[in-house]
């Protein structure tokens, strides 16, 4: 053995014991630790009740650091479950694993503190003795109240570089027995992390409640007027004829990241739909399996509505309306349609991944009209969904861009239903559960497959549209005159994205134009098809994969253009990028035959159509984020100036930055966002060689867009021009500093929870469905 694993051998060998001997210490005082009951059917007197006094404060000041797969050591707070589950020291979110890992999905991969226990996770609160002295000593979570009750942030406008803040830095997880070991090594870690300390009283109630056992009442029972309609619902998704079968499975695959709810009963209940052994009326018997496909092991699926215990958090918050509206709707897309299933497709993975093939009985138009629909839904889903998150995820989109749609009623829809069938093999996704060691040979495989797609779809449109018909705005989808999901705003923040309604900021960069195959396959590819677990070589695969359908999109949209304007555009979209990327983008046969039918008049033809395109969707487009929505014309001159930053000033702006603007008519409430410049975005490292910095630019959108603030500013109304006029002059960090002094609301600042607070009641009354727990992982220390 050489010197220096021998020197790691000793080092381990001495942790070990350490912890195995905090482990007898604790033993040793309070008896061997268990799990234990801690739901009551009473509490005894002067008892804290957790749901009317500890969740508020849980919910406020600790979900916002703890929820979601990139909770901090996998500590969940958003519900009593996940407090009880604990921590545990795997991360979900490891970029270099080469095996797959475990599930460990709260509710659904364990159902019991001991099944967790058995799965490596560790307790946060004392499972010793019932005592007092023993729920201090041997909780963690009071241990870290108490660390920070004791050690506050020191003083400062920055944090010292102790505190590391990076997205995948390396997590510090104390178990009871090595707590003394992290309060003496990270004085300053205790919680909330890297952030000011809870008030006396909200420490009061958190430590108290701990101390008292940290016993609850249990949920109360659903109301019986949330059990009529989960019944209805579950009565339509459970028909027994295989058309309805079919048609369920494929609303499943697409909803089961949704939160679903009933506007007629709560808009702000949250439901999911969920796989079951068992028929309605009957117990539920969760089908956990690893994606929405997979096989779930028994003979008939059962589609089940269950309540979602859990804070709603931002970032993961996607809600979807269930109403009469919706189920007639369905009924006449997927049952009353003419069509005939004769049989049902298998799980098999071959089959499953694919919904060209699983869903070939469906009619297309059928399909394609369920997903414009709720479009942004749909949308949101990749942005939202686990595969979104950390730079390198997100580096396969620009900084911010819009979406248009194929009309799902143009009359070529047959035609291209039966060619979407023919093409079936071309159309597989790299959603393979094996292990995947080589990711550029399957990467390679997969491009072969996508150019043979693109010459077909060439032959298709060359031989279906180039001659007889002549692109026109017409092959834009204008929400049939209703529908505001008819025209998207996709922003990036660097390592996290949103996407909303409408044709948001000024005219972006580029645009995508995508019909049924594209969307279908982004969902399948990063949704349904995306495992947070699975290994490098499925993660690598997936990001690559997804440049092809961002090439398809925008390839699209640059046919509405013309010739010259076309080949300018997309040369300079992809400065830069290799040859062979340009093949990906053109469609040489049809765009040889086909000049767009659009009367153009200017040389700008890209901001011409973006003008066209906004004037045939006036009818539904959202106005909710543009600057009609604010009524001050004062304020509105004043922040569009901001639209006119570019460079330096922009790029030493965060990537999102909310701002509380306050006026004597009433307060406004302004996102700030950057918009950062690239020559292409074709390679998924090395971002840094094609960003152009002084490209740079600036978003101003009323309302709150993101999920994951990097700064928040409090403007007065009659200092806004003066802030305005400091983001325009800023060259330089220290120039930036200054503007935090004199508006900003650093994480260091004691007034800090208390705008925490405003910030989110004014998100909660102006979005009271789509509101949810803002994360605060991402805030700068500047």
């Amino acid at each position: 053995m050489n010197r220096k694993a021998a020197y790691w051998l000793c080092v381990t060998a001495f942790i070990s014991g350490c912890a195995a001997l905090g482990t007898s210490q604790l033993a040793g005082r309070f008896g061997e630790a268990a799990p234990r009951e801690r739901a009551v059917e009473t509490l005894p007197p002067q008892a804290i009740d957790y749901w009317s006094a500890v969740k508020p404060v849980i919910d406020k000041r600790c979900v916002v650091c703890h929820a979601c797969y990139d909770a901090p050591c996998q500590l969940k707070l958003g519900s009593i479950e996940g407090i009880e589950r604990g921590a545990s020291t795997a991360k979900v979110y490891n970029p270099a694993r080469f095996r797959q890992a475990p599930m460990t999905r709260l509710f659904e991969d364990a159902h019991s503190v001991a099944e967790w226990r058995a799965k490596g996770f560790f307790p946060v609160l004392n499972e010793h003795a019932d005592t007092p002295e023993a729920n201090r000593e041997a909780g963690v979570l009071y241990r870290l109240l108490e660390l920070k009750r004791a050690h506050p942030l020191p003083a400062g406008k920055r944090l010292p570089d102790s505190f590391d803040l990076s997205l995948d830095r390396k997590e510090s997880c104390p178990k009871p027995e090595t707590f003394d070991a992290h309060a003496r090594k990270h004085p300053l870690w205790g919680m909330p992390y890297a952030l000011p300390a809870l008030t006396i009283s909200d420490q009061a109630v958190l430590m108290g409640w701990i101390e008292q056992g940290a016993k609850y009442l249990p949920r109360e029972p659903m109301a019986a007027v949330f059990r009529a309609h989960i019944d209805r619902w579950e009565r339509f998704l459970n028909g027994d004829s295989l058309k309805e079968q079919l048609a369920s499975r494929y609303i499943f695959e697409h909803l089961a990241l949704a939160h679903l709810y009933f506007p007629a009963v709560d808009e702000r209940k949250f439901f999911r739909l969920v796989r079951s052994a068992t028929p309605p009326g009957q117990p539920l018997a969760l089908i956990a399996a690893r994606r929405p496909f997979n096989d779930p092991g028994v003979k008939r699926v059962y589609y089940r509505i269950v309540a979602d215990p859990e804070t709603v958090v931002a970032k993961t918050h996607m809600p979807y309306r269930l109403d009469d509206a919706r189920m007639r709707h369905w009924r006449s897309l997927f049952i009353d349609a003419d069509y005939e299933v004769t049989e049902l497709p298998s799980y098999e993975e071959s089959v499953a991944a694919n919904p060209f093939v699983t869903f070939r009985d469906l009619p297309v138009q059928s399909r394609y009209k369920f997903l414009l629909d709720e479009a942004q839904f749909t949308v949101m889903a990749f942005i939202k969904g686990p595969v979104c998150r950390g730079q390198v995820a997100l580096n396969v989109i620009n900084d911010r861009f819009w979406v248009f749609f194929v009309d799902p009623n143009q009359p070529e829809i047959g035609r291209t239903d039966a060619f979407y069938a023919s093409q079936a093999d071309k159309l597989t996704l790299p959603a393979s559960t094996g292990e995947i060691y080589t990711p550029l040979s399957h990467w390679r495989k997969y491009a072969a497959r996508q150019k043979a797609l693109l010459q077909e779809k060439d032959r298709f449109l060359a031989e279906t549209l180039g001659e007889r018909k002549r692109l026109d705005l017409g092959v834009i989808w204008d929400g049939d005159g209703t529908n505001s999901n008819a025209a998207l705003t996709v922003f990036r923040h660097f390592d996290s994205a949103t996407v909303e309604q409408g044709l948001l900021g000024t005219p972006p960069k580029t645009a995508w134009l995508i019909g049924y195959a594209v969307l279908e396959r982004i969902h399948y590819l990063l949704v349904a098809g995306y495992d947070v677990y699975g290994n490098l070589g499925h993660q690598l695969v997936t990001r690559l994969y997804m440049d092809f359908l961002r090439m398809e999109g925008e390839s699209n949209f640059l046919l509405l253009l013309p010739e010259a304007a076309r080949t300018r555009e997309r040369n300079h979209w992809y400065r830069g990028a290799e040859d062979d990327v340009i093949e990906f983008m053109t469609l040489p046969s049809f765009e040889d035959r086909s000049v767009p039918a659009i009367d153009y008049r200017t040389d700008d033809e890209k901001l011409e159509l973006f003008g066209l395109l906004k004037k045939r969707l006036a009818k539904v487009l959202s106005d909710r984020h543009t600057m009609a929505a604010i009524p001050n014309p004062q304020i509105r001159e004043q922040l569009e100036r901001l639209h006119r930053v570019t460079g330096t000033a922009a790029t030493l702006m965060p990537q999102t930055a909310f701002i509380r603007i306050r006026a004597a008519a009433g307060d406004e409430y302004v996102t700030l966002l950057q918009d950062s410049a690239h020559l292409n975005i074709t390679s998924m490292f090395g971002e840094k060689k094609v960003r152009i910095p002084e490209e740079d630019t600036l978003s101003v959108i009323p309302g709150f867009i993101g999920s994951y603030p990097n700064a928040f500013y409090v403007v007065d109304e009659d200092a806004l021009e003066t802030f305005v006029d400091t983001v325009r002059g800023l060259r330089s960090e220290d120039d930036y500093a200054r503007l935090l002094d004199a508006f900003g609301i650093r994480r260091t600042d004691p007034r800090f929870w208390t705008n925490s607070d405003t910030f989110h009641l004014a998100y909660q009354l102006r979005y009271p469905v789509s509101w949810g727990m803002l994360d605060y992982n991402r805030l700068d220390n500047r």
